[in-house]
C-alpha cells in the first residue's frame, strides 16, 4: 500500500511527538452514509437529540429496574450490590419515578417543543468524523464536563443556600439506584442538559460525536448511581483508581462532603476531597465476590 492510500486508510494524530494510527474514514462514513441516506430528515429534526437523550436514559434505568426487582430473590445478582442488605422498594421506584416524570412533562417537553418550533435544521456535513476525532472528541466533551460540574457540585455543597435550595433533593437517597440519576431539581437538570449540549459545540466536534457524547455521558451518570459494583463496571476497568464510578459515587451520598467529580478521579485528589469510605467499600464487595 502507497503512501497516499495508507494516509487514506489510516489517520494521525500526533500529541507529544506520539502517533497513534487508527483507522479513520472507512470505519464511520459508512455508518454516516447509511444515516444520511435514510434517517436524514430525523437527523436534522432539533428534536432529536432530545429523544436520544430521553430513550437512552429509559432504556439504561429499566435495564437497572428489573435488576433492582429480582436482587433480592437472585443472589447471583444480589452478590454485586453495593448495600445487598437494603433492597430497592416499589416506594423508592415510585417516588423517584415520579419527579422523572414530573421534571420531563413540566421542563423537558416544554424545551422540546421550543427547539422544534424555534431552532433551525441541525446542518449535516457529508463527511463523518474520523475515528480518531470520535473518541477524542468524546474523552475531551468528558473531561470538561467533568471539570464543570466538579466545580457546581463543590459550591452547591459548601454554600448552603445552594444545597438547600437546590441539590438537597439528590440526596434525599443515601444509597443511590439508577433512577436517583435524574432525581434533580430543574436548575440541576437544566445545568447538565446545558453542558452536555454546549460541550461539543465548545470543541467544535462533528454532530456524530456529539450525540456519541450524548449517549456516553447518560450511560456513565446512570452507571455512577446505579448501586452496582459488578468486575465489568467502568470503574474496575480503568487502571490506577483514574475513574470513579458507582462505588465513590455511593460514598458521596454516605458522605457528602468528598467525593464531588462525577466520573474521574483527579480532582478529588487534588483538592483533598476523595473519600477512604470507597476504598473500604470496594475492599468488601471484592471480599464478598471472592466468597
Amino acid at each position: 500500500m502507497d503512501g497516499s492510500l495508507s494516509r487514506a486508510y489510516y489517520g494521525t494524530f500526533n500529541v507529544a511527538n506520539v502517533s497513534f494510527g487508527l483507522p479513520e474514514r472507512s470505519v464511520l462514513q459508512p455508518v454516516w452514509d447509511y444515516l444520511l441516506t435514510n434517517y436524514q430528515s430525523t437527523l436534522r429534526s432539533p428534536l432529536f437529540p432530545i429523544l436520544l437523550s430521553v430513550s437512552t436514559y429509559l432504556l439504561l434505568v429499566a435495564l437497572f429496574t428489573v435488576l433492582d426487582i429480582l436482587a433480592p430473590t437472585w443472589p447471583s445478582i444480589n452478590r454485586y450490590k453495593i448495600h445487598p442488605e437494603k433492597p430497592i422498594t416499589w416506594e423508592n421506584i415510585g417516588r423517584t419515578l415520579g419527579l422523572t416524570t414530573y421534571n420531563h412533562l413540566i421542563y423537558i417537553f416544554p424545551a422540546a417543543v421550543g427547539q422544534w418550533l424555534w431552532r433551525p435544521p441541525i446542518p449535516l456535513p457529508e463527511e463523518a468524523p474520523s475515528l480518531t476525532q470520535f473518541l477524542l472528541g468524546i474523552l475531551g466533551c468528558t473531561i470538561l464536563f467533568d471539570f464543570q460540574y466538579y466545580l457546581w457540585h463543590l459550591l452547591h455543597h459548601k454554600i448552603g443556600w445552594l444545597y438547600r435550595t437546590f441539590h438537597a433533593v439528590h440526596h434525599q437517597y443515601h444509597e443511590s439506584f439508577s433512577l436517583v440519576t435524574q432525581y434533580l431539581s430543574a436548575w440541576e437538570l437544566f445545568s447538565v442538559g446545558f453542558w452536555t449540549t454546549v460541550d461539543p459545540v465548545l470543541l467544535q466536534c462533528h454532530c456524530l460525536t456529539a450525540w456519541g457524547f450524548m449517549v456516553f455521558n447518560i450511560w456513565i451518570s446512570t452507571d455512577d448511581h446505579c448501586g452496582y459494583d459488578f468486575p465489568w463496571s467502568l470503574h474496575n476497568l480503568v487502571p490506577f483508581g483514574l475513574w470513579g464510578g458507582s462505588v465513590k459515587h455511593d460514598a458521596h451520598h454516605q458522605k457528602p462532603n468528598t467525593n464531588f467529580a462525577p466520573f474521574f478521579s483527579h480532582w478529588d485528589w487534588l483538592a483533598g476531597t476523595t473519600s477512604s469510605f470507597a476504598q473500604s467499600y470496594a475492599l468488601k464487595g471484592r471480599k464478598k465476590q471472592g466468597d
